[in-house]
């Protein structure tokens, strides 16, 4: 089995390439990844030398690397976890997201369709959905919950999330879509909420909350997400979505508060900042189908998880303090400057 991973050095997509190569010692990846600055080669250290992995690097919205590419790898499934992911920068630039988010799954798409994939997997956002009222606790986003976006990042996932929905309809490409919650774990770029607060407390720099604190999420550790994936692409049923829920709801306030906590640091170090434009209150995943078609529940808790992250985070502080740094981005040089 061959999977093209794109997006394979970012958060998400690195933990799967880990996952997937330590679950499935046959299977070969292939990781494409444009290394925008998300993208950190250096979450990919430890499976370089590995016979079984293969790194590339490209934008997944250029239609001739793309098609160069798998007209000489051939791959069997495609796992597109290719994203401008963060809020605050779609508010800044939404026609990066445009391009990445929408043209590229479209440009991977075509090349699946030419070169026969039997899987092309497309990794979605519970905010598509919108948000949800923070004094409705009994109500959960579903799949057949209406897309409702609030920002150019969740209006562009939405949009390639219809978009892949079309070429199933229209040109019949084996295609399955997941949602998940907010995920958190090992290699989470330090501008997101969990990564960005453990830095800042180790730092004893002021932890910027925004508004009250009071907007929920569903949080996931991100070795949950990769299971997920892996039941859906192998055994989920074409053409289908699949939301990926953590069962764990924190305002963000209680979740700095657990990391101050946990750090032994103290809650003045929060300082309340201006809410962004558009904020979500509520987001919240029903996955019920999962378990009811895959047998896929999240095995993590919370307090489990965020210790099991801080430690990480501890045990590696020259991965992200790399990043804070800069320095991150001289790696791919230094690996493939010579070649």
């Amino acid at each position: 089995m061959k999977i093209i991973v794109t997006g394979g050095a970012g958060f998400i997509g690195g933990n799967f390439v880990h996952y997937m190569l330590q679950k499935y010692q046959d299977y070969k990846i292939v990781c494409l990844d444009a290394l925008t600055y998300a993208g950190n080669m250096e979450t990919l250290v430890d499976v370089m030398g590995n016979l079984n992995f293969t790194f590339i690097k490209g934008d997944i919205s250029n239609r001739d690397l793309v098609f160069e590419l798998f007209k000489n790898e051939k791959p069997d499934m495609v796992v597109n976890f290719a994203a401008e992911s963060h809020v605050d920068r779609s508010i800044e630039d939404p026609g990066l997201f445009l391009q990445t988010n929408i043209i590229g799954t479209g440009v991977l798409m075509d090349a699946c369709e030419k070169y026969g994939v039997k899987r092309f997997h497309q990794v979605s956002t519970d905010e598509v959905y919108g948000d949800l009222p923070l004094d409705r606790i009994d109500l959960f986003f579903t799949e057949q919950t209406p897309l409702h976006t609030s920002s150019p990042y969740s209006a562009s996932k939405a949009s390639a999330d219809l978009l892949v929905q079309a070429y199933y309809r229209t040109f019949h490409l084996p295609v399955t879509i997941s949602r998940c919650s907010n995920n958190y774990g090992p290699y989470h770029f330090p501008e997101k909420l969990i990564p960005l607060m453990i830095a800042n407390a180790l730092n004893d720099k002021p932890l910027p909350v925004y508004g009250n604190g009071e907007n929920v999420r569903d949080w996931l550790y991100v070795e949950d997400h990769c299971c997920a994936i892996d039941l859906i692409i192998h055994k989920g049923s074409v053409g289908e979505v699949y939301n990926i829920g953590g069962h764990n709801e924190r305002t963000n306030l209680q979740v700095v508060k657990t990391i101050l906590k946990e750090l032994g640091k103290p809650d003045s170090l929060i300082q309340y900042v201006a809410d962004r434009p558009g904020h979500d209150r509520r987001y919240a995943i029903d996955p019920r189908k999962i378990y009811n078609e895959l047998g896929w529940l999240p095995e993590t808790k919370f307090d489990d998880g965020i210790k099991l992250t801080i430690k990480w985070y501890l045990d590696n502080k020259p991965w992200w303090d790399h990043i804070i740094k800069g320095d991150y981005q001289d790696y791919y040089n230094k690996i493939y400057g010579n070649r």
